[in-house]
């Protein structure tokens, strides 16, 4: 097989186009045939409810090249189920696990070439989304709706030399609300997010941890992730993340959770107060684009809480069990490969 001329080993997380997009859409009742396409724009009516009324949910999920060569998809059933709910909450019609499912691999078959080598550490992103495509004015839901996947190569999501990263608890902005759609991957939430993350951008953080909306007290979740933090107590280290209805469910830091247990660590999937940040001897920001990015330090309110300048001991055994799995060395213990 020939790839495609890149340099893989210095691959950032943005676009690199590939050979291949598929496009698939609900008209009358039923999903189209796929249309295997190389142009990578797309024709919306003026009125479509994706660019007026938000009718508009994405995921991202990554393909590896294992340790013998082959190519494996990480944990798809995942992103196709958290596709279902959005769709639920947003009144769009959702393509089913199945068809989810082949337009990953068939885009992934398709821009083979694309596929980062193993020893690169670098991996194949795809972008399915959802959109609203129905022409109206009104403010109702779709009846025609647009399904598309395209991939690109990408390497770390938080670039640079640094071990570590640096985040900023914002209290200017919240990300989205308890009732509303902060638990789907609405293309609007991250919108609403733009000018906290900006903001700390500019001031040399990586980007914000967000409070919760109702009373600006219990973390969040990051800009583009979500977040963790490790305890000590008399039994050993725990696993402690977030648990709200205004956090996207990440299926890294629901395949974290499993493998936190494995490991013989405590899994706290709670409430967690800001004011806790002082306690962690460890902090991470997990998901698809990071992986896991080992946190530095937290500014809150003037005052830094270092976590050190490289991954804590944890933070490690779980790098050690989620790359491996992912890169085919430890075996897929828990079924979470699917073979391209």
């Amino acid at each position: 097989m020939e790839r495609a001329n890149l340099d893989w080993k210095n691959l950032g997380f943005a676009l690199v186009p590939t050979d291949v997009n598929v496009v698939y859409r609900w008209r009358d009742g039923v999903w189209s045939a796929p249309e295997f396409r190389e142009n990578f724009d797309l024709n919306l009516p003026m009125a479509a409810t994706a660019l007026h009324y938000g009718q508009a949910i994405f995921e991202g999920l990554k393909a590896f090249e294992l340790a013998d060569g082959r190519v494996a998809i990480f944990r798809p059933d995942e992103n196709a189920a958290r596709m279902q709910f959005g769709a639920k909450k947003l009144l769009m019609e959702a393509p089913p696990e199945d068809l989810f499912i082949e337009a990953c691999v068939e885009i992934v078959r398709r821009n083979r070439r694309f596929v980062p080598p193993y020893e690169s550490g670098a991996a194949l992103y795809l972008r399915p989304f959802l959109l609203g495509v129905s022409a109206q004015v009104g403010v109702r839901p779709a009846v025609d709706y647009l399904f598309a996947v395209f991939a690109t190569p990408v390497g770390p999501y938080f670039k640079g030399a640094k071990r570590t990263i640096r985040l900023r608890v914002d209290e200017e902005v919240h990300r989205a609300a308890p009732l509303g759609v902060g638990d789907v991957k609405a293309a609007g939430n991250y919108a609403a997010g733009m000018r906290a993350v900006s903001a700390a951008q500019r001031d040399g953080f990586d980007n914000v941890i967000y409070l919760d909306a109702r009373e600006s007290r219990y973390l969040d979740e990051t800009g583009a992730t979500n977040f963790y933090g490790v305890t000590h107590g008399s039994s050993g280290p725990s696993y402690v993340t977030p648990k709200s209805r205004s956090i996207l469910a990440s299926i890294t830091n629901k395949s974290l959770m499993i493998l936190a247990k494995d490991l013989g660590y405590k899994v706290e999937h709670r409430p967690v107060d800001v004011a806790e940040l002082g306690s962690f001897s460890e902090a991470g920001a997990v998901g698809t684009g990071a992986g896991i990015a080992p946190v530095g330090s937290i500014e809150w309110r003037g005052k830094t809480y270092d976590y050190g300048d490289v991954p804590g001991p944890v933070t490690q055994a779980l790098l050690t069990e989620l790359t491996g799995i992912q890169r085919g060395t430890l075996g897929d213990r828990y079924g979470w490969l699917l073979p391209v």
